[in-house]
């Protein structure tokens, strides 16, 4: 049991090694993508493109557009829910000038 809680913590605490079926493995637990600011180097050569990561606007439209969708149905609800209990009526002004 004590190895168990102890894997178990090696594995939440991110350290060196990952937990596996086998036990402990080393390498890194989760893939890292390099963040690169710099486009030459100090000789002056043109570093290689980055590595291009495929339906990247699918990818940010599947995630942006249902959560905008949620946001707005949670913002609806609350309005109707203020306008409901008379916390927060709008006034109707009649600019008839």
């Amino acid at each position: 049991m004590a190895g168990l809680a102890g894997r178990l913590l090696a594995a939440v605490a991110g350290s060196r090694g990952r937990v596996g079926p086998g036990g402990l493995r080393s390498g890194p637990a989760v893939t890292v993508v390099p963040l690169r600011s710099e486009t030459v180097t100090r000789s002056g050569a043109i570093l290689p493109k980055p590595p291009k990561m495929p339906f990247g606007l699918l990818r940010v439209f599947t995630v942006v557009i249902p959560f905008l969708y949620i946001g707005t149905q949670i913002s609806k609800n609350f309005a109707a829910l203020l306008e409901e209990h008379d916390i927060f009526v709008p006034e109707d002004d009649d600019d008839d000038d």
